[in-house]
């Protein structure tokens, strides 16, 4: 084997290992986004945030649900400053809280959605498709206000999502113990 031989294939083993890392680091972050989509929107003086959580109306949580248990989608909504070689710095925080209870004599669905603990919206429902919605997404709701952003900077929102019941034998989340996602944008002034 000459030299030139031997150092072209260190070259491509050196090649082969960067493709392999940075698939490594690539896969997981693809692979959140397709399980929750996040989407940032300033509008006037605010920045509202809608998401969609995909497949989290498993057969495990609709088996819950009709089971009577209150079940509990928790959605931790994070605003973040992204800083160049260094930490990011936390904007604001958000928690959603969507909630159903099925109540098997009425056969209705009890809604309710809180943000950061105050009830924003209780509703009733006989309509599965009512509850997988109310459930897994959350659609243009205000959560920040752009008074603390400063001009022309790089932000991004960042959803984390939980299930409860989440006890023992009873698996509701087909993301293990949570799943989360990120979306940037740059706030123009």
């Amino acid at each position: 084997m000459s030299p030139v031989s031997a150092h072209s294939g260190a070259g491509q083993r050196w090649l082969a290992l960067c493709a392999l890392t940075l698939l490594a680091v690539v896969q997981p972050v693809h692979g959140q986004s397709q399980a929750l989509r996040v989407v940032p929107l300033v509008r006037a003086d605010q920045v509202l945030v809608a998401f969609e959580l995909k497949d989290g109306f498993s057969p495990e949580v609709r088996a819950a649900i009709h089971s009577g248990l209150r079940t509990t989608f928790t959605y931790q909504v994070e605003l973040r400053l992204d800083v160049p070689f260094g930490f990011d710095r936390l904007v604001g925080t958000t928690v959603i809280t969507n909630s159903v209870e099925y109540d098997n004599l009425t056969r209705v669905h009890s809604m309710e959605r809180r943000i950061d603990g105050r009830v924003e919206t209780a509703k009733n429902t006989d309509n599965e498709n009512d509850v997988r919605e109310w459930m897994t997404s959350v659609a243009r709701r205000p959560l920040f206000q752009t008074s603390k952003l400063q001009p022309n900077r790089e932000y991004y929102v960042r959803v984390s999502a939980t299930a409860r019941p989440s006890n023992g034998s009873m698996i509701l989340w087909p993301f293990g113990s949570g799943t989360s996602a990120q979306a940037k944008f740059t706030f123009i002034r």
